[in-house]
């Protein structure tokens, strides 16, 4: 089993927050593109891709694209683990047994999926993929209307892949 390709239609996700608040994708997809970001927080490789999303998130998510993170912890670890690594931007939790998880193909974390407005997924990244979020980036910027950003800053050393 691998995580679901380019061309797939993104299975249902309704999950809640670490507050209790329920977010459907369905609802999340009528406003513009999602980005649905799987983790764990014991992760290193999430650890190391959370701060970047979380740049992704700062300069492009609004009216037009959504960041969602989907955690496969329980809330009070997820708390933690967003104000730690600095995440703002929606995280859900994950059922015990990984429903959502299991039915998007999910093997390793992080694993991401851009998902279009059509409910189809456009691009799926597994593990960390320097060159995979710069193209995120550059399709969040193009949802949003903004004029795109580098992602990396000059001087940060960002290894091109690391496995998840």
């Amino acid at each position: 089993m691998s995580a679901l390709p380019r061309g797939s239609t993104a299975p249902p996700i309704s999950l809640a927050d670490a507050d209790g608040k329920k977010l459907s994708l369905a609802e999340t997809l009528k406003n513009g593109p999602v980005l649905a970001a799987f983790f764990k927080v014991n992760c290193p490789t999430c650890q190391f891709t959370m701060p970047f999303l979380e740049r992704l998130h700062r300069s492009y998510s609004g009216a037009k694209f959504t960041l969602l993170g989907i955690s496969q912890d329980d809330a009070r670890h997820t708390r933690e683990f967003c104000e730690e690594y600095g995440v703002q931007f929606p995280t859900l939790i994950e059922e015990h047994g990984y429903a959502v998880s299991n039915e998007y193909g999910l093997t390793n974390v992080p694993t991401m999926f851009w998902i279009s407005p059509d409910g189809q997924i456009q691009t799926t990244s597994v593990g960390f993929s320097k060159s995979d979020l710069e193209q995120l980036a550059l399709q969040a910027a193009h949802a949003a209307g903004k004029p795109a950003v580098p992602l990396f800053k000059p001087g940060e050393v960002i290894p091109e892949t690391k496995p998840g």
